[in-house]
């Protein structure tokens, strides 16, 4: 019995033991409310915090998709016309649309707003379908219908093919980033949202009156000759699909014939007048000159001083150029044109010297006066201190003394002529234009209305010469600045182009039409301060003079 009882006995001690083992090897469980205290609350905050994470990171991934997808699929190839054309859309944050023509240069248009940028860039040209066009006027007329027709569908084309890719490659980014079909089905959602809603503003924000106003960059400163005259563009859909018929057919020519560009005859009764001024003798400022009044058929050519830089003897050869344009000149004396200066102008066959009277040329009657200074020692950057009392009493007088003459002319004067815009104050009233330079800025503003008179535009032009040798004294030449304005057969002001050229020893062309709408342009606000009359100070400051 003895030997029974140790048995049981080492039986019941081996399974304690093995249950022991076994007890070390099961995990334990937690009785409720157990544990560390504060476990619980920091699990609690961690929620809201990890569930802001995974919505900042779907958000994340979302615009990256959006914008990885509109690099790698917003294109489409597509033709236009003749031509074989590449559309492409990419973020902006201002939209707007650029039209390539390589090697001319490219039309800049404001067309919607928007965070996409479209860019059209006509490529390869058909030299068989073009010498078909040129040679079949029919022909040419059923292209540039279908013109318009073949842009619509390629937008739309590159509208969906830019929101699939958008959602093809969110979807795709998500999926690696999260590895969670619903994040991934979120981001594709998000991103499909931003990009139609992009297009969406784009579409619901087009403006066809965008093609009034194009800047132009490259050769294409002979933008008139695609665009046509100022009156021919369009307010609504129809008329701009007008112009980019006009645009097809001319540039198919031009790459057919590799010519010049067609210049379109301007509309009955226009007048088109070119301004220019301060040109410190640079002769690279006659070479643009007779450019622009070639290819723009300029009638006449007005100049508002500082044709020279310190208005000596020698210098008088320099405004020998004036002759080969063979276009009437009507030129002022500005503050660095001395009497010789007026006087070698005078002596050119096609010059009129304005100074306190007036002229008809081209149907217009201009009156000028040139500026009361001959300072041709003076900084031409306008002085920190502004003018002088003395000065401005100067400059003011003189502004009265044309401004008189201009009420007393027999003929309503259309156009009136100062060096410098501080003279134009009291002009205001007297006719509807004013033309001045000498600041080198291009400047457009009203002045200050005469109530029961007509209000009078200011426009000052930049430095048609570059401010000569003084334009390379600061970081970046001054460039060359012109402007040809366009008046209708009752001599009002429809619209004008704003030339700009880099300044010595660079290229780079800019063009930039205005067109002014009604009786009443909308110009910038006033940049140019009238001054008023004021006694002599004691420590005289000084003036701004070019």
């Amino acid at each position: 019995m003895d030997g029974q009882g140790n048995d049981q006995d080492r039986t019941r001690d081996s399974d304690a033991r093995e249950t022991a083992g076994a007890r070390r090897w099961l995990p334990r469980r937690r009785q409720p409310g157990a544990g560390r205290a504060g476990t619980g609350d920091r699990g609690g905050r961690r929620g809201p915090l990890r569930r802001l994470g995974v919505t900042l990171a779907v958000l994340v991934v979302a615009m990256a998709g959006v914008v990885i997808g509109t690099l790698a699929g917003g294109h489409v190839d597509t033709d236009i016309g003749p031509f074989r054309a590449q559309l492409n859309l990419t973020p902006a944050s201002s939209g707007g649309t650029t039209v390539d023509i390589p090697p001319l240069g490219a039309l800049l248009l404001d067309s919607h707003s928007g965070p996409v940028h479209l860019n059209v860039e006509l490529g390869a040209l058909d030299q068989r379908r073009t010498e078909a066009l040129i040679d079949d006027p029919a022909s040419i007329a059923r292209a540039s219908q279908s013109a318009v027709e073949d842009v619509r569908d390629g937008v739309l084309r590159l509208g969906l093919r830019t929101v699939a890719a958008v959602v093809l490659v969110t979807l795709v980014l998500a999926w690696l980033v999260f590895r969670d079909s619903r994040r991934t089905a979120w981001s594709g959602t998000l991103a499909l949202l931003v990009a139609a809603g992009s297009l969406g503003t784009a579409a619901l924000t087009v403006r066809p009156q965008a093609i009034e106003e194009p800047r132009y960059e490259g050769l294409l400163v002979n933008a008139p000759a695609i665009v046509g005259d100022a009156r021919k563009i369009a307010n609504d859909y129809t008329k701009y699909a007008e112009q980019l018929k006009r645009l097809v057919g001319n540039v198919s020519q031009l790459y057919t014939t590799v010519s010049a560009l067609p210049v379109y005859e301007p509309e009955p009764g226009t007048t088109r007048v070119l301004h220019v001024s301060d040109m410190h003798l640079n002769p690279t400022g006659w070479q643009l000159i007779r450019t622009v009044v070639e290819q723009f058929s300029v009638d006449v050519v007005i100049d508002t001083g500082d044709i020279t830089d310190w208005g000596s003897e020698p210098e008088a050869n320099y405004v020998g150029s004036i002759a080969l344009l063979k276009k009437p000149y009507v030129y002022i004396r500005g503050n660095h044109d001395s009497g010789r200066t007026a006087a070698a102008v005078a002596r050119q066959p096609n010059a009129i010297v304005l100074d306190n009277s007036t002229t008809t040329v081209a149907g217009l009657t201009i009156a000028g006066i040139g500026d009361p200074r001959f300072t041709p020692d003076k900084s031409t950057a306008p002085a920190a201190g502004g003018l002088n009392a003395p000065t401005a009493n100067q400059l003011i007088d003189n502004g009265e003394t044309i401004a008189e003459t201009v009420r007393k002319s027999p003929r309503p004067v259309d156009i009136a002529l100062v060096h410098d815009p501080a003279a134009a104050g009291p002009l205001s009233g007297t006719c509807p234009l004013v033309l001045a330079g000498h600041t080198h800025d291009r400047q457009v503003s009203t002045l200050p209305e005469v109530p029961g008179q007509q209000a009078t535009e200011l426009m000052v032009q930049g430095s048609t010469g570059g401010a000569g040798l003084r334009g390379l004294e600061g970081e970046r030449p001054t460039p060359l600045s012109m402007t040809v304005l366009y008046f209708d057969s009752e001599r009002r002001l429809q619209a004008y182009d704003d030339i700009t050229v880099g300044g010595t020893g660079q290229a780079q062309v800019n063009l930039e039409r205005r067109v002014v709408e009604g009786p009443d342009p909308a110009p910038s606000p006033p940049v140019t301060p009238t001054p008023t009359r004021g006694p002599a100070p004691t420590t005289p400051t000084p003036s701004p003079t070019g």
